[in-house]
């Protein structure tokens, strides 16, 4: 595969990602961001633990769909994760879940 097509199929995946989370927005709560993924969730929470001097935190998801064109299914029903970056959590607002008309 050349790189123009590599290229060419990335772009074509973004698409259909975006076009994916235009359509699911709507049916969920919060926008969780974190240093790796970008998620959308009916359920968070957000613990901050210490371990040998090191702080991180553990978020945890339900009903949750992941930002990811390399996972072929991007719905999950809980998510777990650890990181010691930080943690993004917003509550979207009636107005945020409607995207922008074409």
């Amino acid at each position: 595969m050349s790189a123009e097509e590599l290229e060419k199929y990335e772009t074509e995946q973004e698409l259909t990602l975006y076009r994916e989370y235009r359509d699911v927005v709507g049916i969920f709560k919060y926008v969780v961001e974190t240093d790796r993924r970008f998620y959308l969730c009916n359920q968070v929470d957000v613990k901050a633990r210490t371990e040998a001097d090191d702080v991180f935190f553990e978020v945890s998801m339900s009903d949750a769909w992941v930002w990811d064109m390399y996972r072929p299914a991007r719905f999950a029903k809980t998510v777990k994760v650890l990181t010691f970056k930080d943690v993004n959590v917003e509550e979207l607002a009636e107005s945020d879940m409607q995207p922008p008309k074409p």
